[in-house]
């Protein structure tokens, strides 16, 4: 593992980070450890609202597949003569 060093850091930035660490239950090395490695993380592909509620379904049902549902003809449209007693 490599050892970093950082100086001449705020005090109110060393004071944010003593906070954010205690919130946490965590020394503050860790929490600058968590933090770097989530502004350094690779990133995340973008997918659209749908990709994600199929991906959800997926692992809530337990990857298994859903018939698609079936399809029948439309009601046929209402018309004003049809509401006329």
């Amino acid at each position: 593992m490599a050892v970093l060093t950082i100086r001449n850091i705020d005090d109110s930035l060393k004071t944010r980070l003593r906070v954010a660490a205690a919130q946490r239950g965590c020394s503050m090395e860790e929490e600058a450890r968590r933090i770097l490695r989530e502004a350094l993380a690779p990133p995340v592909a973008e997918t659209n609202l749908g990709t994600r509620l199929h991906q959800r379904v997926l692992e809530v049902s337990g990857g298994a597949e859903l018939p698609p549902p079936t399809r029948s003809q439309p009601r046929a449209a209402l018309t004003f003569a049809d509401n006329e007693p």
